[in-house]
């Protein structure tokens, strides 16, 4: 059977452990002063293992196996490269190497994506430079943006400005709360290694497969040849590269929580 992967835009239950987090308050004063820990990054450079399982009904179960540094304590991992269409709900993650030693205190999805009204609309009471052209030469202006509602408005020397035009804007520095791509981004309590090999494993939306068969009757018609392809839809915002690949077919049973009337 050949295999043909188009790039584009049995049941398995994910068991989620819920541990007691503590408020940041006491999180925070559980590193000494001065040393706030820096957030941890993995990226597909971290990846090892990557299997993928694509049902037949717009879903996928996804399993990304890295090697990470965790830090001793409590610190945060941004988790990137992964489905945007990720249904955080199903996520599960815990540690290969001392399961028991790292605990998940709290888990956030970042879809806030960074694109350019986004990245203004972040700006607001803050400063930023406006640069127009006037007489074929570049122009800054220092302005304050006070509101993005249906348009930015600005306090410049004093006054607010609104329907300014400017070429570009100029911003001093990217917001911590935009991402250039999805992330999951935890809270660790990591009472083991430095270095960790962890699975993350999770349902995500916009994949599907379907096969197509050929048959082809020789001129005597007392054999034939039959061919298939499968064609592999991925819409979920990422590429899946050297993962390891199942395709599952018939109706996939999803429980389903029945609200009393």
């Amino acid at each position: 059977m050949s295999l043909r992967v188009l790039s584009g835009s049995s049941v398995v239950f994910l068991a989620l452990t819920f541990l007691a987090a503590p408020s940041r308050a006491g999180r925070e004063a559980a590193i000494p002063p001065g040393q706030a820990q820096i957030p941890g990054t993995s990226t597909l450079d971290d990846q090892v293992d990557l299997a993928v399982t694509v049902y037949n009904s717009d879903l996928a179960l996804v399993r990304d196996t890295r090697n990470v540094a965790i830090a001793q304590g409590t610190s945060d991992l941004h988790f990137m490269d992964i489905a945007a269409t990720v249904n955080p709900a199903t996520v599960h993650f815990p540690s290969l190497t001392e399961p028991a030693r790292v605990g998940v205190l709290e888990q956030n999805y970042e879809y806030d994506l960074l694109e350019p009204a986004k990245l203004l609309h972040k700006y607001v009471g803050r400063d930023v430079t406006l640069v127009r052209t006037k007489d074929g030469r570049e122009e800054e202006v220092r302005a304050h943006l006070i509101s993005d509602n249906n348009g930015p408005v600005w306090q410049i020397d004093g006054e607010i400005v609104t329907g300014m035009s400017a070429t570009h804007i100029r911003f001093p520095e990217l917001p911590g709360n935009l991402y250039s791509r999805p992330t999951l981004i935890w809270t660790l309590d990591n009472t083991g290694a430095l270095r960790h090999r962890v699975e993350a494993s999770y349902l995500a939306g916009a994949l599907a497969w379907n096969a197509d068969y050929v048959l082809t009757v020789t001129r005597d018609e007392r054999a034939a040849d039959l061919d298939g392809w499968v064609t592999l839809k991925n819409g979920s915002g990422t590429s899946f590269r050297n993962a390891s690949l199942q395709l599952v077919a018939g109706d996939l049973n999803r429980v389903r929580q029945e609200l009393d009337r």
